[in-house]
């Protein structure tokens, strides 16, 4: 049987919106998903809100996420209430029972390259706790728990790539087989190495289509997405 994740273009979900003209430029150049940051310290935080303002207009087909790290469980439910997000994302040292715990799907992100997740082998084992995830992002790691532009050693996702590549026959519920999310230091001029040489079923952009943390370029977004396209198969341009 041919795996879910064969013959697919590649996602693409734009993170840390604070703007309505951002969200419309990413509805416009055809961005798959949407992320809202709801940490207090970054600087791309934005009220729950200020999101369902952003999003009360969106399009039919374009999910949105909702950002938490390390949150305590009222704040993810008030974001849940009044945003209604599709998907949630965890990005720190969240436990498996703790992201499953609010009954709406959720991604794992995974800080490659800190401690606990500086080996191909360490990251790999680590992910598997959260099978139940609807997919893994890996991230650099960094204070800022994300959104630095800095990317990461990407031999370090070798063993999550292979598992993927050695069992295209598995469904998704195979607890080795969660959708590979992309992130970290991405941008227009260096996503077709990374796609080339990973093949995800998404990518996540932050800093890489900002002019400033939490201000994005429409210009950008709009090359970025046909970067991604280029390479992704089944699209065509």
């Amino acid at each position: 049987m041919t795996s879910i994740l064969s013959f697919t273009r590649t996602r693409i979900k734009v993170c840390g919106l604070t703007r309505s003209q951002d969200v419309r430029a990413c509805a416009q150049n055809g961005v798959d998903a949407l992320g809202f940051v709801f940490y207090p310290p970054s600087k791309r935080f934005v009220s729950a809100e200020h999101a369902a303002e952003l999003c009360a207009e969106l399009p039919a087909f374009i999910s949105t996420v909702a950002l938490f790290v390390n949150p305590e469980p009222e704040a993810v439910k008030d974001v849940i209430h009044t945003l209604r997000p599709s998907l949630l994302q965890f990005h720190g040292d969240e436990d498996p029972e703790f992201c499953a715990s609010f009954g709406v799907s959720y991604l794992k992100a995974f800080r490659v390259g800190g401690p606990g997740l500086d080996t191909a082998a360490n990251v790999a084992k680590t992910c598997q706790a959260f099978s139940l995830a609807a997919g893994w992002l890996f991230d650099s790691y960094t204070p800022a728990f994300g959104g630095s532009g800095q990317g990461f050693d990407h031999a370090l996702l070798s063993a999550v790539s292979s598992a993927h590549a050695l069992q295209p026959e598995v469904s998704l519920t195979h607890e080795r087989s969660r959708p590979m999310i992309l992130s970290g230091g991405l941008n227009a001029q260096n996503a077709r190495a990374s796609l080339q040489a990973l093949s995800p079923w998404a990518v996540d952009v932050s800093s890489g289509v900002e002019e400033s943390p939490g201000i994005k370029s429409a210009q950008k977004i709009h090359a970025f997405v046909r970067a991604v396209h280029l390479v992704s198969p089944g699209v065509s341009l």
